[in-house]
């Protein structure tokens, strides 16, 4: 049976075409709007419809593996499960301003950042635009039991999003459609580790997404010693290009900055920093890092987080300290899925 999850309004009239539009539009929105998962619970398609669509199609999206809830009950961690048997991790996160979802984009990563969990077997494949709206709407149908709504997306779980190109544009054009969501582009943001020509490329689609850009060095010597994306786009034609993204879409671009024990989390890394994004219409958001039993780094300490933070605020950089959520369900990603994995394999 084919699978109608993920096929867009078009797409649609085209699998159904003996259908009357206003029927596919009415599909569509239980697919997506409602979250039904049966043709049995459209209850205003004519009976025999229903029966006929049965035999023929499905709308199967991602099954939950297991899941994780912090004790304070602000995060809540699912692995789903795909339907070639791969797994990818989602977060929900609530915060005082609303409820968040950070989905993954990649079954694994080839990215090979030295402190991420994600990377460390590589990567398996991309994931479709279908998979990672699963992703969404399985976190917005889970918020929906308890009365709550999904209120924002990011896309910086596992794999590199603008690696995974076509599709990501495809699923956030799709959840934008009111028959889906009906999100705002606003309300999403993309992470990546720095893929400047796809960087230039989003800017030209000219949907107000924000970009968050994974920076976690000051200089090119200690970022390549980080992440091995710096050796073929370095920090001056990244800035280039983020400056130029904000610049285009009037959206303030995140840098995210990991600081790591005695790596780079020195009051000079802060100098260095403040310099090179002087004058750029960012924020940076400070991650104290969340130590990886495969990686051999230590988190700062709590003096020199609020140091490097003090620093870059009376410099004329705006900083924020990530809250620290979810510690206690593996919030790294990776995390999760390998101990799943090895519980089960």
């Amino acid at each position: 049976m084919k699978n109608l999850f993920g096929l867009t309004l078009p797409e649609l009239e085209t699998e159904l075409k003996s259908l009357p539009k206003f029927r596919v539009k009415q599909i569509a929105a239980h697919i997506y709007k409602h979250g039904m998962k049966t043709f049995d619970e459209m209850n205003d398609l004519p009976k025999s419809l229903r029966a006929e669509m049965s035999t023929r199609y499905e709308i199967k999206t991602a099954e939950l593996l297991t899941q994780l809830d912090s004790a304070d009950g602000l995060t809540t961690k699912f692995l789903l499960g795909l339907s070639d048997g791969a797994a990818v991790e989602i977060v929900l996160m609530r915060h005082d301003y609303g409820n968040s979802v950070c989905i993954s984009s990649q079954v694994g990563c080839q990215m090979g950042c030295k402190f991420c969990a994600s990377t460390l077997k590589g990567l398996q494949r991309n994931l479709t635009a279908a998979e990672m709206l699963g992703e969404i709407l399985f976190a917005d149908e889970y918020l929906r039991r308890f009365g709550k709504t999904l209120d924002s997306i990011v896309v910086m779980g596992t794999g590199e999003p603008l690696m995974n190109y076509d599709e990501l544009m495809k699923m956030l054009r799709l959840l934008h459609e009111d028959y889906c969501l009906g999100m705002s582009y606003r309300r999403v943001t993309i992470s990546t580790c720095g893929i400047v020509p796809a960087i230039k490329k989003l800017r030209d689609e000219k949907i107000p997404v924000t970009l968050s850009i994974s920076l976690h060095a000051p200089d090119d010597k200690l970022r390549s010693a980080l992440m091995p994306i710096n050796s073929a786009f370095g920090i001056k034609s990244l800035l280039e290009a983020a400056n130029d993204y904000a610049q285009t879409t009037g959206r303030r671009v995140t840098y995210e900055y990991i600081l790591i024990g005695g790596v780079n989390d020195t009051e000079e890394h802060a100098r260095r920093l403040a310099k090179i994004l002087s004058g750029q219409l960012a924020n940076v958001n400070l991650i104290p890092f969340n130590p990886v039993s495969e990686r051999d780094f230590n988190p700062p300490t709590r003096n020199a987080v609020q140091k490097f933070f003090h620093f870059l605020n009376t410099h004329g950089i705006g900083a924020t300290i990530r809250k620290e959520m979810g510690a206690d369900v593996n919030a790294a990603c990776g995390q999760l899925k390998a101990n799943w994995q090895n519980q089960n394999h």
